[in-house]
């Protein structure tokens, strides 16, 4: 087994720039926390050039994204700095070798209606063409998507859940709680009104991740707490 470096990265900021806080960083990969409300890549238009792997290429120019968060969504990502790593680190994704988990506050009490502390969705998705960016449900056509949930916290107009998607398909938690019949709260692609208005941001964020480097074999964990 190799050695595993987690309790030192956890909720620990190594640095922090351009509002991005680092949980690790050698000259092959980092591990970052991105903000709320920030593109992890370039959209379409001079208004959305600034995004965190620009914001990153001014400290380090070959800095690379490896994964993506929505831009709504907060928590850890891993970026690569060399050809090498980003291959590896990539390959991991696709092979699904990465170990992630979410928190998210969604809307109504989901042990109410599920009846259980923990679950599972596993729903085909595919793009809403005529609402993108919005995604759907679809048994005929859509790629299989499955995410694990488990109860942490209930009030009376919501629950706190850990999320962890077994597959990465394009705002997979997103639909798969609105499925459930709980929107995550302040989701404005998918939150109906009530859920909309109890937050002013998509209460998601990417808590956990684990790598393996690239280089080393080393496991590395990063964690990263929400701060709602």
């Amino acid at each position: 087994m190799p050695e595993s470096i987690t309790s030192s990265l956890h909720d620990t900021v190594i640095e922090h720039y351009q509002e991005i806080d680092f949980y690790y960083k050698d000259e092959h990969m980092a591990m970052v926390s991105k903000p709320s409300g920030l593109l992890t890549v370039p959209g379409k238009g001079p208004d959305k050039a600034d995004c965190l792997i620009a914001r990153l290429q001014e400290q380090s120019p070959y800095a690379k994204i490896v994964h993506r968060l929505d831009m709504a969504t907060s928590g850890i990502l891993v970026i690569a700095y060399t050809p090498t790593a980003h291959r590896e680190l990539s390959r991991q994704f696709q092979e699904r070798e990465t170990d992630k988990h979410y928190i998210a506050v969604i809307n109504g009490n989901l042990g109410e209606s599920s009846g259980e502390a923990e679950g599972s969705v596993d729903l085909p998705l595919i793009a809403d063409w005529p609402n993108r960016p919005k995604q759907k449900v679809c048994f005929e056509s859509g790629k299989p998507s499955k995410t694990l949930w488990k109860i942490l916290e209930q009030k009376e107009d919501r629950t706190r859940v850990k999320l962890i998607p077994i597959t990465g398909r394009s705002h997979q938690l997103r639909v798969h709680m609105l499925a459930l019949g709980h929107p995550i709260l302040g989701d404005n692609l998918y939150a109906c009104e009530d859920a909309l208005s109890k937050s002013d941001r998509l209460l998601l964020h990417a808590e956990q991740l684990k790598v393996t480097h690239p280089i080393t074999g080393v496991e590395i964990t990063a964690k990263a707490s929400p701060e709602f």
